[in-house]
């Protein structure tokens, strides 16, 4: 495992650490002693992470990574750099990759010794998805403009607040019959929590790891009808779960104010899984942690009476 004491003091600039992952890779760097600059176009989102930082660790500014004037004014003085710009509306190619190619430059010439990119397992300039090729066209920009980045491609990550998992168990929790989409997809997850682990031990160890992809994931391809009827049974609920082809998903998918749109419905039916051509998680130092490790306590929230229901009961 990589010397995380290398991050001590070193400013880390964060690019689009306002999201989910962002969050959890924020707690992870800030535990190794680097001081923190989170970069985004709505920072306030990241407020929240201010009582896990000590007196001068943390630090906000506004940035449009479309914008290089406004990159490269958050990348003052910075050692390091980590990108997580995504999305899955907008211009995708402008945002992602782009936005990329933005940070990448600006984080050049601010003279950081290191970088870590964070793209997507699935990446793929042939993809039908427009995210996936904007992942693929995105880490071209980011190795032209700074050879030695680490790129790494999670798999869908998961965890109690993560939005995947939390809107799956609340429609489990609430409906008797559920449709599922792609039900033989084979999720590889990640938990989020291995995943900003192994950002840091990327940063950390800039020698050993820069200039290589990796695909991280965990060690469980799931179903994702065995993943539903694994929630259910974690909340102790009797579902009818109906499989749903894949004209029917497609088509919903297409529509409007649907949880799904069409680009992650062609990622889901391909299924998250990595392809094995490039180095995973353990060479990062990480050995990941399974759903089933989690999942039986993330769901008593759910159950019919919670921790006093006669499930509870019998696990203590």
């Amino acid at each position: 495992m990589a010397d995380r004491n290398a991050l001590r003091g070193k400013l880390v600039v964060m690019v689009g650490g306002s999201g989910f992952f962002g969050h959890h890779a924020a707690q992870a760097l800030l535990e190794c002693g680097a001081r923190l600059r989170i970069a985004s176009r709505n920072p306030e989102k990241a407020f929240k992470l201010k009582p896990l930082a000590n007196l001068g660790q943390l630090q906000f500014a506004r940035c449009d990574v479309t914008n290089p004037a406004s990159v490269s004014a958050a990348m003052q003085g910075a050692d390091a750099v980590v990108n997580l710009v995504g999305a899955f509306d907008g211009d995708l190619m402008q945002l992602i990759a782009g936005g990329a190619g933005n940070v990448a430059r600006a984080a050049k010439e601010a003279g950081a010794t290191a970088m870590v990119h964070v793209s997507a397992i699935g990446a793929d300039l042939n993809s039908e998805a427009d995210y996936a090729k904007a992942k693929a066209q995105s880490e071209i920009e980011v190795r032209a403009a700074f050879p030695r980045a680490s790129v790494l491609r999670p798999s869908l990550l998961f965890s109690e607040d993560g939005a995947f998992l939390s809107m799956l168990a609340g429609m489990i929790a609430a409906l008797p019959v559920l449709p599922v989409f792609a039900p033989q997809a084979r999720l590889q997850m990640l938990f989020v929590d291995d995943a900003a682990d192994a950002l840091a031990n990327a940063l950390a160890d800039p020698a050993k790891h820069g200039g290589k992809i990796y695909e991280i994931a965990g060690n469980e391809a799931i179903g994702m009808l065995d993943l539903h009827q694994r929630i259910a049974a974690a909340q102790g609920r009797k579902r009818l779960f109906i499989e749903m082809p894949d004209t029917v998903s497609a088509i919903f998918a297409a529509l409007p104010g649907t949880p799904m749109d069409s680009d992650q419905w062609i990622l889901l039916k391909k299924g998250n899984l990595p392809a094995g051509n490039y180095p995973g998680i353990s060479n990062l130092g990480i050995e990941p942690r399974p759903l089933g490790l989690f999942l039986d306590r993330w769901m008593e929230r759910y159950r019919k009476h919670g921790r006093f229901s006669q499930q509870a009961a019998r696990a203590s």
